[in-house]
């Protein structure tokens, strides 16, 4: 069964650009009430433009809790609840494991991509009790599942992001809260704008990124059918379960398509 989408207010981390921006346009159409949040509200009121019918937007750092706790309360003083939580900010950056690589590399992204999703869960998670319904989505990736080259702080922090979806569903059983992880691929977004400005990763994997509106779809169905987890594309997924059942197998077959970065 399908949860109707007319009048939920979901607030949006990273909605600045890419799949937050696509998710946002899309929930809107679909009569939701999407709030926007990232650091740049310069981005998000050109955004805003574009997007119909009721909506709010707000200038939050994830990295900030002081900023997540009362971007939340202001939400819920403005609709009243939250019902649909997305954490999708997020970053990468493909650097080779090095003695030279600062600590800081690995520390600042862990504060956005895990502990940001972290921050913002605890701040809407006690409103969602109180009304005894809600959901979490997480934006993860298959980095969480599948690791590569130059790609040792990112995947670790798409991993903890699992491992904490997965526990906080346990957790969540029986308080009418949903929690559910969405495991994209490469996604054709800004994302390698940092990521990878040489541009050889795009280069190579090109033909295999997916488009930032079926990553859309794909978690506003998440949203409507509180689907636990979703892995795409079924290609990545199938080859993430390999890996686990067969590693060296798996290395020796995809280990070469795997580290083109």
């Amino acid at each position: 069964m399908k949860v109707g989408l007319n009048g939920k207010v979901v607030l949006i981390t990273g909605a600045s650009s890419g799949i937050g921006a696509r998710t946002a346009e899309l929930l809107a159409r679909r009569g939701a009430i999407p709030v926007l949040t990232a650091r740049s509200v310069d981005k998000l009121e050109k955004l805003s433009a574009t997007i119909p019918g009721e909506h709010a937007l707000y200038g939050m750092d994830v990295r900030s809790d002081e900023q997540v706790r009362e971007t939340a309360a202001r939400v819920v003083d403005r609709y009243g609840k939250i019902d649909v939580l997305l954490n999708n900010a997020g970053y990468g950056e493909f650097v080779r494991f090095a003695p030279d690589v600062p600590i800081s590399h690995f520390q600042d992204m862990m504060d956005v991509n895990y502990l940001g999703a972290v921050r913002c869960a605890q701040a809407a998670l006690p409103y969602m009790l109180e009304a005894g319904n809600g959901h979490i989505v997480n934006v993860a990736s298959m980095a969480g599942k599948m690791a590569t080259a130059k790609s040792t702080a990112y995947c670790a922090t798409k991993h903890a992001v699992l491992g904490f979806t997965n526990a906080l569903r346990q957790e969540l059983q029986g308080t009418g809260i949903a929690v559910s992880a969405v495991n994209p691929g490469p996604v054709d977004t800004p994302f390698f704008d940092r990521a990878d400005p040489s541009g050889q990763y795009v280069r190579n994997v090109g033909w295999f990124m997916l488009p930032p509106d079926k990553v859309a779809r794909a978690i506003v169905s998440v949203i409507e059918t509180r689907r636990p987890e979703l892995d795409l594309p079924w290609t990545a997924a199938a080859g993430a379960k390999f890996m686990l059942l067969f590693p060296r197998i798996g290395q020796a077959l995809f280990g070469k398509l795997l580290n083109r970065k």
